[in-house]
């Protein structure tokens, strides 16, 4: 098969990228990805050898280049990872998550069905739903009510995508994930940020009371999940949720990574919540694991060998970490922790 995988520089991208180039399953892999601020081709250097895979330079909202890169690798699948996906980026300037989610959506779609791709997949998020009262949890007909910029862009365009099976027949399937943690993930997430600020010996702002509750997946399971899905066959317009049922508070996970990086609480500052926030997210995924799905990674497994990669890979976030990240996380926290509770 040949696979064409947008934001494939991304972290979950290039996770399936390296998932799908780590066995024998693509005769061709082609990762066409902007290089945005979190788009990092070293997420790739285990696999850039490789004489299946192809990088191509290029913005999923220019159609010229989309349309010519589909029609010369005629790909069996397209794997649509790109997206501008940080809540908070989303609420200082939404204007790019539109662009991105919903016009780039729009531009690969029209792509797809143009060159009659036999089948495309649209990775999409748990944030569609808005927070989930306990103790329900959102299956895939939980109605849609998203909070943030971001996740309204990507609910909009996972509207898009399922109108195109209907009106079209275009193949089209939509997975939408809990969050994902893991290597390389860029430092603007709440786990990467604070292993790499505990290992600086520097604040981890955690916002308001840090009860917010997040239903955690290790990337790895995520990608396994996305190619399990790919694997069903014809199940053209459906949609799944991809979750582990990790439900853990957000100071949980603070008090965790303290823990496995030997730091102590006094690097905890309590910040001005996020304007919106969600207060759950919880995902029911009882019909992919109906379909024979499971995933391998314990929440606390995971995140110890995550704390493990960043401690054995600081040259990788250090130097994602300098220049225009500086600017963000002073825009992002400096106020923030100027008025922080210890």
């Amino acid at each position: 098969m040949k696979f064409f995988v947008t934001g494939g520089a991304g972290f979950i991208g290039s996770a399936f990228v390296r998932l799908l180039l780590g066995s024998e399953r693509p005769s061709l892999v082609v990762n066409f990805d902007k290089l945005t601020y979190a788009g990092n081709l070293e997420n790739l250097a285990p696999v850039a050898d490789d004489k299946r895979y192809r990088f191509v330079h290029g913005d999923i909202c220019d159609a010229a280049l989309v349309n010519k890169t589909i029609a010369e690798t005629t790909p069996d699948v397209i794997v649509h990872f790109a997206a501008e996906s940080h809540v908070d980026r989303s609420i200082l300037s939404p204007a790019p998550v539109f662009e991105t989610n919903l016009r780039g959506t729009f531009t690969m779609l029209e792509a797809a069905r143009t060159n009659k791709t036999p089948k495309f997949l649209h990775v999409s998020t748990d944030e569609v739903y808005g927070s989930i009262p306990a103790p329900h949890d959102a299956d895939e007909d939980y109605p849609l009510r998203a909070s943030s910029p971001y996740s309204a862009s990507k609910a909009g365009s996972d509207l898009l995508a399922l109108s195109y099976f209907v009106t079209y027949g275009m193949p089209v399937m939509v997975t939408r994930a809990s969050n994902n943690y893991g290597p390389y993930q860029f430092p603007e997430k709440l786990i990467p940020l604070f292993v790499t600020n505990a290992f600086a010996g520097e604040t981890l702002p955690v916002y308001g009371d840090g009860m917010q509750v997040r239903d955690w997946i290790h990337v790895e399971d995520h990608c396994d999940a996305l190619w399990h899905v790919l694997a069903l066959g014809a199940r053209d317009g459906d949609v799944f949720n991809v979750s582990a049922h990790n439900e853990v508070p957000n100071r949980d996970v603070t008090a965790a990574i303290l823990r496995a990086t030997g730091r102590g609480q006094e690097l905890i500052r309590h910040v001005t919540d996020r304007p919106g926030h969600d207060r759950r997210y919880a995902l029911d995924a009882s019909k992919l694991r109906a379909t024979g799905w499971a995933p391998r990674w314990t929440f606390e497994d995971g995140l110890a060998a995550t704390v493990a990669w960043y401690r054995a890979h600081e040259d990788w976030w250090q130097a994602v970490k300098s220049g225009a990240y500086r600017d963000y996380y002073t825009r992002m926290y400096g106020d923030r922790l100027r008025t922080a509770t210890p």
